[in-house]
């Protein structure tokens, strides 16, 4: 009998040992499941950050480029200004040039870009052609009548050319 005894014990010392192996890895693929749904939490959490973080900076630079925008005309006001006193220098029109070009420097160190070169190729995408001038070469900007201006890499308002070719 105690042969049946030791292999009693022995059965039954196996299925307590089968019963915690099972309640064990019944615990681990809990804490996995766990774990894996931690992290892709974390992931998520952390793609929504960066998402916002991008959404606010568009947001931002929009609205620069919008008071950008409305600052044009004054850019445009200076520029007509250079233009009139060109031919006669005076004190008046040394300030005038000096006043403008603290105001596009510093809109250019935020990002304004001035489109106003002269021979090089058209572009409609940066360009925009008011009068034609015949011409042997490819369509070519002859003269730039108002700048145009990028916003970081944008174009705000398209350069008014005259086209030669």
């Amino acid at each position: 009998m105690s042969d049946e005894v030791v292999e009693n014990d022995t059965v039954a010392a196996e299925d307590a040992v089968t019963e915690v192996v099972d309640e064990r890895s019944d615990v681990e693929r809990e804490r996995d499941e766990y774990l894996d749904a931690l992290q892709r939490l974390q992931a998520d959490f952390e793609n929504y950050r960066k998402r916002v973080a991008r959404s606010s900076m568009d947001a931002a630079d929009r609205a620069a480029g919008e008071v950008v925008v409305k600052m044009l005309p004054v850019l445009d006001a200076f520029d007509l200004a250079a233009a009139h006193f060109s031919n006669a220098p005076s004190e008046e029109a040394e300030a005038l040039d000096q006043a403008r070009g603290l105001l596009l420097d510093a809109l250019s160190k935020e990002g304004l870009q001035r489109i106003d070169a002269v021979g090089v190729e058209f572009n409609p995408q940066v360009h925009d052609a008011v009068a034609h001038v015949d011409g042997e070469d490819g369509p070519v900007v002859d003269q730039v009548l108002r700048a145009g201006y990028r916003w970081k890499g944008a174009v705000l308002r398209p350069a008014m050319v005259k086209v030669r070719g």
